[in-house]
C-alpha cells in the first residue's frame, strides 16, 4: 500500500492537470500531508533508525526530483516552497511515528 501511495504521489506530481481543492495554501498542504502520510507509514513499518533515514533520503530525493521534472516537463511549475512542503511533510511523517504507538504490522 505505501509503494501504491508513492506512484499517486509521481503520478499528481507530473498529470498535466491534478485535482484542485480551492483555499488558501492548498497547494502546499497537500505536498506536506502527501509526504507525510507516506512518511509515516513507512516509519510505522520499519522501526529501525537505519531503515527510517533511507526512506527519508528516497522520499526527500523523490520530490525534489519531480519537482525538477514538472518544470522541465513545460506543463507544470518548479516550485522550491513545493520542495520545502515535501520535505516538512517527511519530517513530520517521521516525528509523529516516533511520537505515535505503532499501528501498523511489520512486514
Amino acid at each position: 500500500m505505501g509503494w501504491g501511495w508513492a506512484a499517486a504521489i509521481v503520478w499528481l506530481s507530473l498529470t498535466p492537470s491534478p485535482p484542485r481543492v480551492d483555499f488558501t495554501a492548498s497547494d502546499k498542504l497537500g505536498h506536506l500531508l502527501a509526504y507525510g502520510l507516506l512518511m509515516f507509514w513507512f516509519s510505522q513499518i520499519y522501526l529501525s533508525g537505519k531503515l527510517r533515514a533511507a526512506h527519508a533520503a528516497v522520499f526527500l530525493a523523490m520530490g525534489i526530483g519531480l519537482e525538477v521534472l514538472q518544470g522541465q516537463s513545460g506543463l507544470r511549475e518548479y516550485d522550491v516552497m513545493d520542495m520545502l512542503a515535501n520535505a516538512a511533510g517527511v519530517a513530520a511523517g517521521w516525528l509523529a511515528a516516533r511520537l505515535l504507538p505503532r499501528l501498523l504490522p511489520p512486514p
